[in-house]
């Protein structure tokens, strides 16, 4: 009795820390200069086939919307809010009864930003998305990250 219960808690531990480890994106970070003070901050999520996350734009009782949080930095103001840039989809989803918009494959969520005093810095925050497949949703996520950021450069 005692193998078979040890067997059995042995596979729920292996089985949630194989589900921990599901993680259908992959985040790449750069900046990129557009003037000496002037820039423009890329979070790019790229999906595995079939999966898709959500845009900023979901109202109501829905999946949970990406968004962003930046950190206080005083040498950087943020200028103007996150922009979409990918091939967006929109469709009824009859689980949360609602028409929702997503990306699937590659999105690139763009924030400009300007330099306080032209000196290297680091934008830090964190990122919180939800993502679902046509069988599964996967519990919301936040993630820290952090750009560099070298006017120098």
């Amino acid at each position: 009795m005692k193998k078979i219960l040890l067997s059995f808690l042995s596979f729920l531990f292996f089985a949630a820390a194989f589900a921990q480890m599901e993680n259908p994106v992959k985040w790449i970070y750069s900046a990129k200069k557009i003037k000496a003070d002037l820039y423009e901050l890329h979070m790019t999520a790229v999906l595995e086939p079939k999966w898709h996350i959500y845009s900023q734009d979901i109202k109501g009782d829905g999946p949970v919307p990406t968004s962003f949080a930046f950190d206080k930095n005083p040498l950087v103001k943020v200028d103007g809010k996150v922009v979409e840039m990918g091939k967006q989809e929109k469709e009824y989803d009859k689980n949360f009864g609602m028409t929702l918009k997503y990306y699937g494959n590659k999105v690139d969520f763009v924030q400009k930003i300007k330099l306080k005093a032209l000196v290297a810095t680091i934008a830090k925050g964190k990122i919180t998305y939800m993502v679902c497949n046509d069988k599964k949703c996967l519990p919301p996520k936040d993630i820290p990250f952090s750009i560099r950021i070298d006017p120098r450069s």
